[in-house]
């Protein structure tokens, strides 16, 4: 059950990741797709030798904005951040894109944005506007019809057909497991390729959702520390039946905790030498970013001097 193979984008130059995410999901083991918490996060996800990386919008909002999930970040920041990420890692690219922006007409819209920007997958909800991260409470959706167009219309959008659209419901924190697994249904029957029941509140309903969907359609896991769903880790999750975990929000925590130690020794000690064993080190942070990458590329284009008069 490696979680990494090859995670570097050269194979993707023949492989598509849209179609390298499909075989991966079709494998028997677990894949897992750490959320990055911004473009650093995004290379250590490929270091690391994890196979997909997943772009949520909790982070984005949190890393771009400084603000909650709560429905300020736009489409055009998001397709940014796409393009962003897809470059610097080269792996297959999960993309949370909300509640598509609006209705069944800006759900087109966001597909193809998205897919443009090099994603392989994105995942729409069907909560209404404005949106809730989907372990917070006070989350509303709206009619199951009406997400059904949602999903219909994103699968019409895609131009490449292994672009794969995952739906999500939040319909089981105030209409319970049974509505989220009808509606699951009802969008897998639409044409979603994956489902995301989001939230189930214990591993008797993990277990039911998986149970429900096993060989009909690919299931999702969000796994968010401190969240409503058990954390149960990589190899209870695949022995359940999921497909797909993402850890879409747990780099945002790590890095507000690193920050915050950080900024507290400064503020307290006027001093960050006692932070430097739990700190990355200049050189290697460089080397990280592609800091030796762009040396090579510099060497490869740098212009001869101009020959000598005598």
């Amino acid at each position: 059950m490696s979680h990494g193979e090859g995670a570097s984008g050269g194979g993707d130059s023949v492989t598509r990741h849209t179609t390298r995410l499909r075989e991966l999901l079709s494998a028997p083991e677990i894949l897992v797709a750490p959320g990055a918490y911004d473009g650093t996060g995004a290379r250590l996800v490929r270091e690391l030798g994890f196979r997909a990386v997943y772009l949520s919008g909790f982070q984005t909002s949190a890393s771009m904005l400084g603000q909650p999930d709560v429905g300020y970040l736009t489409m055009t920041e998001m397709v940014a951040r796409v393009a962003a990420f897809t470059e610097a890692t080269g792996l297959p690219l999960i993309a949370d894109a909300d509640t598509g922006y609006g209705n069944p007409l800006n759900v087109r819209r966001a597909v193809r944005a998205y897919e443009a920007a090099g994603a392989a997958a994105l995942h729409i909800e069907d909560q209404t506007f404005p949106k809730r991260c989907g372990h917070m409470l006070g989350r509303h959706v709206i009619a199951r019809d009406e997400m059904i167009q949602k999903v219909r219309a994103a699968v019409d959008a895609r131009r490449d057909p292994d672009f794969v659209i995952i739906a999500r419901t939040d319909a089981r924190t105030t209409m319970g497991l049974d509505e989220a697994l009808d509606r699951g249904a009802a969008y897998h029957e639409a044409g979603a390729d994956v489902l995301f029941i989001e939230s189930p509140e214990s591993e008797e309903e993990m277990r039911r959702i998986c149970d429900t969907f096993r060989g009909v359609v690919p299931v999702l896991s969000n796994q968010i520390e401190g969240g409503r769903t058990p954390l149960v880790g990589m190899r209870a999750l695949e022995e359940m039946g999921y497909a797909l975990a993402i850890f879409s929000v747990g780099a945002a925590f790590a890095a507000a905790k690193g920050l915050r130690d950080y900024l507290e020794t400064l503020a307290t000690r006027g001093d960050t030498r006692p932070m430097l064993g739990n700190m990355t080190g200049f050189d290697e942070f460089n080397t990280l970013i592609g800091l030796d990458e762009h040396a090579l590329l510099e060497e490869a284009y740098q212009v001869p001097d101009p020959p000598t008069r005598r």
